[in-house]
């Protein structure tokens, strides 16, 4: 019937937006996260693709990985501790002769502490090959994850968005002369998603020609069924693996001065996964018991194709003194490569379905610099600026993004000549409250801003055999 049709539609977009904004967060542009050192975030990033001595070089920029003269490995772990807070309301059924003001609360801080590891590896070899350097690092570079109340007021629009993308970066760096270098690695990419909302099937009931007259009886404020009245709930997952790539070039044409380009390749991931439905009983009083069972659910399987942005980053690192330095950054993210989602199903009776975001590329500025104390206490400060791809139009509560502010601090004990904590504080402001207005696929219509923001405690430690 039509209304099956409507639905498939429903999941379909939903699916699509799992794949591609499963978790909007406060500190890096769209969903991209830039957590990987300690050292570079107590800089706010500003040389994290030219100064030596940090390990995670291997996906900042590889060529950098020559200028190790030990094997050395490194851990960081940052907690990041995101805020969101909703404020506003809306109606089911906008528009129509039955529209409701939506129920609901705020849906609580989507936000919550969240860990993201890091793992890194660098080794110079040697004899006839002492001019090159390998690499290996695992890293995340775009996730995290928002979680609403299950009744609040944007239910139909979002409840829980989780992303996790992992990289695994393979890496090699070859010294050209004293002075140049050259670094490119593989990055195999694992990505998990899950996305939850509420459908609201009442609506959808009485949007339908074929079942309007149910919405009626006896009348819109007493029938059985109408806008909010017949809620039911759909859970997400969809996986897939990929390749790409990551290059770059590290000159030095002093022994103060060091500069760094890298480019990180798009990854085309096909993300496929099923629905999961669950469905009050008046709801399959009219659509018949079979509808949702597995494999017949509208949209159960299928998926959708994302491409993960390109990033260009552009780095220096001056050594002022014998005990300052200073670093910075501008990286450009390549979010147009989000134009749209479209998602294709396995049953060939199902047309695809699109949705149009039209991101635009985004740039990042930080500067920063370290002050050596002494031989065992290295200090760190960095402020930053980034911005986000997200016009207002299509901001959504899976993605309340906005610009943004780093304020960095930084700290390192090196407790010998092998081994060494760093640790960092970074907080992030958006410049301003990002506001929503949107529809859901059942005509629900949400308009609000949100408040949030981040704070980023990272820890490191790095033992050089």
């Amino acid at each position: 019937m039509q209304f099956a049709t409507h639905l498939t539609r429903l999941s379909a977009i939903a699916l699509g937006v799992a794949a591609a904004l499963a978790c909007g967060q406060a500190h890096a542009s769209g969903f991209q996260l830039k957590e990987n050192s300690a050292k570079a975030q107590g800089r706010a990033l500003a040389g994290a693709g030219s100064a030596s001595g940090d390990t995670s070089v291997v996906v900042n920029n590889p060529a950098v990985m020559s200028t190790f003269t030990q094997t050395t490995a490194q851990v960081d772990v940052t907690a990041v501790d995101l805020s969101f807070n909703f404020s506003g309301g809306g109606s089911a059924a906008a528009g129509s002769p039955l529209a409701r003001p939506l129920t609901g609360g705020n849906g609580g801080n989507a936000g919550g502490v969240t860990p993201v590891p890091a793992m890194s590896f660098v080794m110079p070899l040697s004899g006839g090959f002492e001019n090159v350097t390998l690499g290996a690092m695992i890293s995340a570079p775009f996730g995290l994850k928002t979680e609403y109340e299950r009744d609040w007021v944007g239910r139909y629009h979002a409840v829980e968005s989780d992303v996790r993308l992992i990289d695994l970066t393979l890496a090699a760096s070859i010294d050209l002369s004293d002075t140049l270098s050259v670094g490119a690695g593989v990055v195999y990419e694992h990505a998990e998603i899950t996305l939850s909302n509420a459908i609201d099937f009442g609506t959808a009931i009485c949007a339908n020609p074929a079942s309007t007259s149910l919405c009626f009886l006896p009348n819109p404020i007493q029938g059985p069924y109408g806008p909010q009245r017949n809620d039911g709930f759909v859970n997400i997952n969809g996986t897939d693996n990929s390749f790409g790539w990551v290059a770059g070039i590290n000159w030095r044409p002093s022994d103060r001065l060091s500069l760094g380009y890298s480019y990180r390749s798009e990854i085309d991931l096909e993300i496929r996964g099923t629905a999961d439905f669950t469905v009050p009983g008046s709801v399959r009083a009219v659509l018949g018991s079979n509808v949702f069972k597995p494999g017949n659910a509208p949209g159960s399987g299928g998926g959708a194709d994302l491409t993960t942005p390109s990033l260009h980053n552009f780095s220096a690192t001056y050594q002022a003194t014998d005990r300052l330095a200073v670093m910075a950054e501008a990286s450009l993210t390549g979010w147009d490569s989000l134009r749209e989602i479209r998602i294709q199903f396995e049953n060939p009776a199902q047309p695809d379905s699109a949705e149009d975001y039209l991101w635009s590329d985004t740039w990042f500025y930080s500067v920063g610099g370290e002050y050596e104390l002494n031989d065992q206490f290295t200090l760190r400060a960095g402020l930053a600026m980034d911005s986000t791809p997200v016009d207002d139009q299509y901001r959504t509560p899976r993605l309340p993004d906005q610009d943004r502010r780093w304020y960095s601090l930084g700290l390192t004990w090196a407790a010998n000549e092998h081994f060494e904590v760093s640790a960092s504080y970074v907080k992030v402001d958006l410049t301003e409250l990002p506001p929503v207005d949107i529809f859901s696929s059942t005509g629900a219509r949400l308009v609000g801003e949100f408040d949030g923001g981040a704070n980023l405690f990272g820890v490191a430690a790095q033992y050089r055999f």
